[in-house]
């Protein structure tokens, strides 16, 4: 018997997971990602989840987020800006944050999965692109 697409779509959305609840500003800073390697932050200092802050405004960010197809902006304001970016194949979500650090002229940034353990790199991978699409504006 043959499989439609339309029988894999109960699958696929079940792929996007809960939105976390332990997100946001604490203390004036995003919070730790988990053990597993499935996150990255620039408030975290070891070599598995640590990752620089971004040398831009929290509006240009913005801008940058706009232009992609896979982020979608669910908060922004008060200098924090909350993205989840779905993958094109598997729809897996992702939630990114953003923390404007005006004294240190930065944006403080964390991105994790919301499912599964490894991400193969693909938090790293998504702001690095960001810093990069950054820098052309």
């Amino acid at each position: 018997m043959k499989k439609s697409i339309f029988s894999l779509i109960p699958f696929l959305t079940a792929c996007a997971g809960e939105p976390p609840q332990n997100i946001g500003v604490q203390n004036g800073r995003l919070t730790a990602c988990p053990e597993s390697p499935n996150c990255v932050s620039s408030f975290e200092s070891d070599a598995k989840h640590g990752i620089q802050p971004l040398q831009a405004s929290l509006r240009q960010v913005e801008q940058v987020l706009l232009g992609l197809d896979e982020a979608n902006i669910v908060e922004s304001g008060n200098g924090y800006l909350h993205a989840e970016f779905t993958s094109r194949l598997m729809r897996y979500v992702d939630d990114v944050e953003f923390l404007e650090d005006s004294t240190a002229g930065v944006i403080h940034v964390r991105s994790a999965s919301r499912l599964g353990y490894s991400d193969l790199g693909a938090n790293r991978k998504r702001i690095e692109k960001i810093r990069g699409l950054l820098t052309q504006n």
